[in-house]
């Protein structure tokens, strides 16, 4: 091993002009994280790449509040990933957002007066009440209306997803694109939100109308065993993170896996666990091209989603 060491490198910054000729540098530096995200960006590229993977991007809702929801869009758009797993929030920042606008906040504000302002607080973004609750009650009261008198009463999740991907009309919209592509998105949480709450809201006032959350795993299995080889990009945690592995161990595991964290393994928690510790589990192959990159997706997303347009 020993005369097989390369050498590190300092970055020239004068000779980098494209995100992945940056990539690239940051590979050759050594440089701790910075490495890993090259080495994320090239099992990223490897798998896109390969045409008998089945690919799944995987990410939790928070992200959709914030301009991150561009590159998401983005990568959807572009058929990049085969399959979204993600959780409730997402349906509601897309379909809020949609019709009306979040505004820049910070981390440090008084929530006492916010609240007294009307106006909710997620991280350093500020939700107006009528940006969120009030609009996503309109557009999904309407939306359940319509299938309801179409005859549908025991949808999937999926299938009214898709529905609101119908709807929206705006190619900002990850719904939209989504639909556009015949990509599913399957939220195994989808009580957990606004979205969720409008559907037992109107369950209530229609006793015949339920949902057939079984359909969905119906759908994960039929895209699991029928593909030959499987990979995803897994942002953050969670449940979208867990489902995403979960389903895989029953085809062999992923065959490319790449998780962006900034969770502690030292907890036990999934949301911190490490590609590796995937393995014992059978979820991700002991074969496969993994890494687990310890940063701020909305950090890291920017210069891995333009590199791999790039490239």
């Amino acid at each position: 091993m020993i005369d097989k060491l390369e050498k590190i490198q300092d970055i020239d910054i004068n000779k980098i002009d494209t995100f992945a000729a940056m990539l690239d540098a940051m590979g050759e530096s050594g440089g701790f994280n910075a490495s890993l995200t090259n080495d994320g960006f090239k099992i990223i590229k490897n798998m896109i790449q390969d045409s008998q993977c089945l690919r799944f991007l995987s990410f939790p809702a928070a992200l959709v509040a914030t301009g991150t929801r561009g590159l998401l869009k983005e990568l959807i758009k572009r058929k990049y990933f085969d399959v979204v797993i993600t959780t409730c929030g997402t349906l509601d920042h897309d379909l809020a957002r949609t019709y009306k606008d979040y505004y820049k906040g910070n981390f440090d504000s008084d929530d006492t007066i916010l609240d007294k302002h009307d106006i909710h607080r997620l991280g350093n973004i500020f939700i107006p009440k009528s940006s969120y609750g009030e609009i996503i009650e309109e557009k999904m009261t309407n939306l359940l209306e319509n299938l309801y008198s179409s005859g549908i009463k025991n949808p999937a999740p999926s299938d009214i997803i898709k529905e609101m991907g119908k709807m929206i009309d705006n190619e900002d919209s990850i719904l939209y694109w989504a639909n556009k592509n015949n990509i599913p998105i399957i939220i195994p949480g989808i009580m957990d939100g606004s979205v969720g709450s409008q559907i037992w809201s109107f369950s209530e006032q229609h006793k015949d109308f339920s949902l057939d959350i079984l359909k969905d795993q119906h759908l994960l299995s039929d895209y699991v065993f029928k593909s030959q080889k499987s990979g995803a990009l897994v942002i953050g945690g969670g449940i979208s993170k867990h489902h995403t592995i979960w389903w895989n161990q029953f085809n062999g595991g992923l065959d490319y896996a790449v998780y962006i964290t900034t969770a502690n393994e030292y907890d036990g928690s999934l949301s911190g666990a490490r590609t590796k510790e995937a393995i014992s589990w059978g979820k991700i192959s002991n074969l496969a091209q993994h890494v687990t990159i310890n940063a701020e997706a909305s950090v890291v997303l920017p210069l891995l989603v333009k590199s791999l347009i790039h490239e």
